[in-house]
């Protein structure tokens, strides 16, 4: 019976595929809303530029960039708690056998989903603005008539740090202060006013008018875990190490959000949440993965961030002089295509050649506008020292955790000391049973061995009194004295 009521893979595997098909709808509908925004300041950047006010036209790029982020954040806000929501009905169709398998798969679920809601706009902005616009004579367009977007002249590193801090910023201040306070607040107040309209009152002259101290926990909001406290924290950290090369005051406001959380998680668990079940755990879990996970990633990202300008500097002269010239390739304006070539031009002379910036071969080259050998080589030296600089890295957060202990010496030795005493002493108490047990059994077999000489010794005696002249009072009185 037991075997027929546990289930098997063919009973979980419509979960399972449940599972992956939301989780890739919502990677995709992520995806989507950041493709959204990238139209939106494509259509935004070419209307201002035809704008009469030469105030609006020269700010085109700063009001495009702020707009859209503040746009970005609105939906990673709302994404986040529908991400929530889904993923713990995923975890639940999923069927775990215990909780703490539910847990960790709800984590996992829940981490992927706002990972990739979180960051999905900042890694676009970081590694893959700009890389697909073209070439002259030959770019890329979105709906057949609006050019595909690229950083500013000296790079993308600027919007990125505008995009961090304000995703940073806003998820802190909005997302973990007002809601941890004002949700809890709301729910309380709905369940108040639905216990009022569903509740039979009762006069009761006995009962006392003012409420008792456990109907007014129960009007508190459940404790549902820690795992949107955790969840918070390591959104944060990935949001201070991955990117931090292009927004280094994150730490600071990271801490001081810290020290207002604090406060305010203090007044939550306290004012608003009912007391918690204490249970007692070895280790943060499956947390720690992750935050080593990201650790790790933030190191290759850092590195990828700033490493194409070193780069580029040591490949050329190995300083910063030519560095604009040595980034720029040419392009014969003659080939531009019909209805695309500028309608005026700021020289007063003619124009034949014009700069932009990518490695690819000049048009007098043989293989002209292909990337070129330098192109290639940047790309091999970023790969290399990325390689590198990332084993380095490893490396040494490998020795500095065997150089320092999660234990200290003495403390170690002393538990070491406290285990050999402990085991001493079962060891001697075992010893002590095993006697105690020999002892017994030991008395036992005596016990045995003397009941078995008594009983065969009345045998003997029964079997004499029986051979003797029935009646012979004297044979039986010396057959009874000699027992």
């Amino acid at each position: 019976q037991n075997e027929k009521e546990k289930l098997t893979w063919s009973d979980r595997m419509p979960g399972y595929a449940a599972n992956f098909g939301l989780i890739l709808f919502m990677v995709m509908l992520t995806f989507s809303a950041v493709f959204g925004v990238i139209v939106y300041r494509i259509t935004t950047a070419a209307a201002l530029s035809f704008s009469t006010n030469e105030t609006t036209r020269s700010n085109v790029r700063v009001t495009v960039t702020a707009t859209a982020v503040i746009i970005n954040l609105v939906v990673v806000l709302i994404l986040d708690e529908i991400y929530g929501a889904v993923a713990k009905w995923l975890t639940e169709i999923e069927i775990p056998k215990t909780e703490k398998t539910f847990e960790e798969r709800l984590i996992l679920k829940a981490f992927l989903l706002k990972f990739v809601n979180s960051y999905a706009s900042i890694f676009y902005v970081a590694f893959f603005k700009g890389r697909f616009v073209g070439r002259p004579g030959r770019y890329v367009y979105v709906f057949e008539g609006y050019r595909m977007e690229e950083c500013a002249p000296g790079g993308c590193l600027m919007e990125l740090c505008i995009q961090l801090s304000i995703i940073m910023l806003g998820k802190q201040l909005i997302q973990n202060n007002l809601f941890e306070i004002g949700i809890p607040k709301l729910k309380k107040l709905f369940r108040k006013l639905k216990d009022e309209r569903t509740e039979v009152k009762e006069m009761d002259t006995n009962q006392s008018k003012d409420p008792q101290q456990w109907d007014l926990d129960y009007i508190l909001e459940p404790f549902t875990g820690l795992t949107p406290e955790y969840m918070e924290m390591i959104i944060q950290f990935g949001f201070v190490t991955l990117f931090v090369a292009s927004f280094p005051l994150a730490p600071v406001f990271a801490l001081l959000n810290n020290i207002i959380e604090v406060r305010l998680d203090a007044k939550k668990f306290v004012t608003e949440l009912r007391r918690p079940d204490t249970v007692r755990e070895k280790d943060i879990g499956i947390w720690y993965n992750i935050l080593s996970g990201i650790g790790k990633l933030s190191v290759i990202i850092n590195v990828s961030v700033w490493l194409h300008q070193f780069l580029t500097m040591i490949l050329g002269n190995g300083t910063m002089h030519g560095f604009i010239n040595h980034t720029l390739s040419y392009f014969n304006v003659s080939q531009l295509k019909a209805g695309t070539q500028p309608e005026n031009s700021l020289f007063a002379q003619e124009v034949s050649f014009c700069r932009f910036k990518d490695y690819r071969e000049p048009p007098w080259s043989p293989h002209q506008y292909e990337f070129s050998k330098q192109y290639w080589a940047v790309l091999s030296a970023r790969l290399a020292f990325v390689i590198l600089f990332q084993n380095l890295v490893m490396f040494l957060s490998v020795l500095v955790d065997w150089m320092i202990p999660d234990i200290p010496k003495d403390i170690s030795e002393q538990i070491k000391k406290e285990k050999t005493v402990l085991v001493d002493f079962f060891l001697k108490e075992e010893h002590e049973k095993l006697k105690l047990i020999e002892s017994f059994i030991a008395r036992d077999k005596q016990k045995r061995r003397s009941g078995t000489k008594s009983r065969r010794t009345r045998a003997a005696s029964f079997s004499q009194c029986h051979r003797s002249p029935k009646g012979s009072f004297t044979s039986f009185s010396s057959q009874h004295t000699v027992v």
